[in-house]
């Protein structure tokens, strides 16, 4: 995903020790990791950071850095809250967890027996589909499929229509066979929590899970913090400079992605499972028991493995697991519109890493992550930041070439005096099976497109070529303009469109190659 510039001196001495080639890393003292931290902010351009380590038990770095927003400039510390985002997923595994340790269900349990009406694509698919299926992204969907009921925003769809059009989604792949991340399943997931509890899913978490760790100011959703004193907003780039955003998406979400925590309150979770689910001053209460601890941490989903020191690297039930230098690794990233999160464990050393940024660049997360882990694997010094840097500016050039290309098309196109077709011919209005209505009408003299669900999916629509026109979005922080590719019926009339994003970072959220518009009216 997605980079402000300030130097600190103090950083140039860290620079000068990481840059040392062939030496071993040192564990970073808490001086060092608030330089790398201050070298991050300025490097990517993010406006805030929170940075917390754990260490045998002990929380030994937690503090905020840069500020909570570039409206008010209020201070980031140690209590500041993010949105974790599909940090979140780890929780709602945890807690299907604790309804296994209670006998209600199993991992194997299938999700009809629960939702009577969940159906997918393939009926087989449907009556074979478990709980266990609904965590591991192996569901045959694409990537992020149907994210956009619920990305960047949605005012009307809810959870049971979400529900009802999972049987509207093609799968990609057959059942089982390979990973690609999902959002929309761990949504059901968490409705699997609420009819088999009794309770609504955000309750449970925050009575069976926040409450009891002790994470006092942490909520399962925005909406539901008793106290947004010290809460960020969202920050996303455009045009070398930042652009603050609103929420992603609304409380149908949350079992995806919704809990907002500080890093001192995330610190207490990461303990916990650290600690196999235990907790307390003796470690004499648990969330669960070893047998849920463990099976959250076994590989279910091949991504991809070899390599040296028997490396993997798989899913497990809301956790990335691979292994790094011999050791075994859980791990999670988080990205909402302008947010990106990451947690980082490693049992053997009862290590934990969090950081939560308010921007979207997970080149910053990783910088920072990964300057902290290398002190504790013996690793050789490497200059991190400089390394997720120099991958980031390739990206970005690229798709900038990409975009900017299409956009000189563009122009060109428009000088040249030959016919364009009259776009009144292509107003209309457009149903996708899950999506749901689109409209293409006049706005202010210019053709516009309007998505019904999803409100901040409006902008100006643009000639290109052939049949084919782009979408320019309102809202420039979405960074997803997009093709629409309109085709004709026997009479040369649109009948429908798909859609395809420009440029090659974009949010894979915004799943329009999903969509198939048929024109209705």
């Amino acid at each position: 995903m997605h980079s402000f510039y300030r130097i600190k001196a103090k950083w140039f001495l860290v620079i000068a020790l990481l840059s040392t080639v062939g030496l071993k890393a040192q564990v970073l003292t808490s001086k060092q990791i608030d330089s790398i931290a201050e070298k991050t902010l300025t490097t990517f351009n993010v406006p805030g950071i929170a940075v917390a380590v754990i260490k045998d038990g002990k929380v030994i770095h937690a503090k905020g850095y840069g500020v909570r927003s570039i409206k008010s400039n209020l201070k980031v510390d140690e209590n500041t809250l993010f949105g974790v985002a599909s940090n979140t997923k780890a929780f709602t595994a945890a807690a299907l967890g604790m309804l296994v340790d209670e006998k209600k269900i199993s991992w194997d349990t299938r999700v009809t027996d629960i939702i009577p009406e969940f159906k997918m694509y393939d009926p087989y698919v449907t009556n074979e589909f478990t709980i266990r299926d609904l965590l591991t992204h192996r569901s045959g969907l694409g990537l992020g499929a149907g994210d956009l009921m619920i990305w960047p925003d949605s005012s009307t769809v809810d959870k049971r229509q979400l529900i009802h059009n999972l049987r509207y989604l093609k799968p990609v792949s057959s059942f089982r066979t390979k990973y690609d991340y999902d959002n929309l399943l761990y949504i059901v997931a968490g409705d699997v929590v609420a009819r088999v509890s009794g309770i609504t899913y955000e309750d449970f978490i925050e009575t069976k899970i926040i409450k009891p760790l002790g994470m006092n100011k942490t909520a399962a959703s925005w909406y539901r913090l008793k106290d947004k004193s010290n809460v960020i907003d969202g920050h996303a780039p455009y045009e070398d400079k930042l652009l603050p955003v609103g929420l992603s998406f609304g409380e149908v979400a949350n079992a995806a992605g919704g809990i907002y925590a500080s890093v001192t309150d995330m610190s207490k979770w990461v303990t916990a499972m650290i600690n196999g689910g235990k907790y307390g001053e003796a470690l004499d209460k648990k969330l669960f028991s070893p047998a849920v601890a463990k099976e959250l941490w076994t590989p279910q989903t091949i991504i991809n493995g070899g390599g040296a020191q028997g490396a993997f690297n798989s899913y497990g039930l809301g956790w990335f697991l691979s292994n790094v230098k011999g050791k075994f690794q859980a791990t999670h990233t988080g990205g909402l519109s302008g947010i990106v999160t990451q947690v980082t464990i490693i049992p053997e050393l009862k290590l934990g890493i969090i950081v939560l940024t308010n921007q979207q660049s997970g080149a910053a997360f990783n910088s920072i992550t990964s300057s902290i882990k290398d002190g504790y694997l013996d690793t050789k010094m490497t200059d991190r930041i400089k390394l997720y840097n120099d991958n980031r500016l390739a990206n970005e050039k690229q798709a900038k070439q990409i975009v900017d290309k299409t956009w000189a098309d563009i122009a060109a196109i428009q000088k040249i005096n030959t016919a364009k077709p009259d776009v009144k011919n292509y107003f209309g209005t457009f149903k996708d099976a899950w999506f749901g209505e689109v409209t293409i009408s006049e706005v202010n003299g210019k053709m516009h497109f309007q998505a019904k669900n999803a409100p901040k999916l409006k902008g100006d629509m643009t000639y290109y070529k052939g049949n084919t026109f782009i979408v320019k979005w309102y809202d420039r922080s979405l960074d997803a303009d997009a093709f629409v590719s309109f085709s004709l019926d026997n009479a040369a009339k649109p009948d429908g469109f798909k859609m395809t994003a420009i440029s090659p970072l974009t949010d894979f959220s915004f799943d329009f190659q999903d969509l198939d518009f048929k024109i209705t009216k």
